[in-house]
């Protein structure tokens, strides 16, 4: 009990070294425990701030930039969540301690059936996982109050901008996927779209299409 209280004190300071200080989103990152999302031999290192490799060719990213790309969505208890790549299902888990409803889109079926099941062993009953190209994002739920893209697109998407109720906010990463990448935060308003940049980063890149997977 002693180490797993010093691992997660440990963990919990990482994150506020860098920059995650918002209170309710570091006790959902306290709350969702990392390491179920993380299978195989790499399952020992689910608490380094570092991003690890999952199935299907896709990646965990490191806590610090969940809880910074968490952070500048600024979730209120009501709002509806669209996330763009479940991979392993940590962020859409962080996501559900913070708002009312988190729909989570990913194109690899095997990915989306695995987090369902870790989303049904810690009882997190407001997260519906769909397998679908989340390039077009969920228009039968649309607008969104807030929208989180895991994966790195050449451009902010249209489609999932104009799914953005006004005064939504999303963060996507823009750029190559070879290069550099910007973590963007959009604001939609009633004049249009107001843009900042939070920092780099380097994601998979957001491909149209469903994963050839089982």
């Amino acid at each position: 009990m002693r180490d797993d209280a010093t691992r997660k004190m440990q963990f919990l300071y990482a994150l506020r070294s860098k920059g995650v200080t918002d209170k309710r989103v570091l006790s959902a990152m306290e709350t969702i425990d990392r390491g179920p999302f993380i299978r195989g031999i790499f399952s020992e290192r689910a608490y380094e701030d570092m991003p690890l490799p999952i199935a299907c060719g896709q990646t965990i990213s490191q806590p610090s930039v969940v809880g910074l790309m968490t952070q500048a969505l600024h979730i209120s208890p009501r709002d509806k969540v669209l996330e763009v790549g479940t991979g392993s299902g940590y962020q859409a888990a962080i996501l559900s301690k913070l708002a009312r409803r988190v729909y989570t889109i990913d194109r690899h079926s095997r990915l989306v059936r695995e987090a369902r099941d870790i989303f049904d062993d810690m009882g997190l009953t407001n997260i519906t996982a769909i397998t679908g190209d989340g390039s077009f994002g969920l228009s039968d739920q649309a607008p969104f109050d807030r929208i989180i893209v895991t994966a790195a697109a050449e451009d902010p998407p249209g489609t999932l901008m104009e799914q953005l109720k006004v005064g939504g906010i999303m963060v996507v990463p823009v750029g190559q996927s070879d290069a550099v990448q910007h973590l963007i935060v959009v604001r939609k308003t009633p004049e249009g779209f107001e843009y900042d940049e939070l920092r780099q980063v380097r994601f998979v890149p957001l491909l149209e299409g469903l994963g050839k997977d089982g």
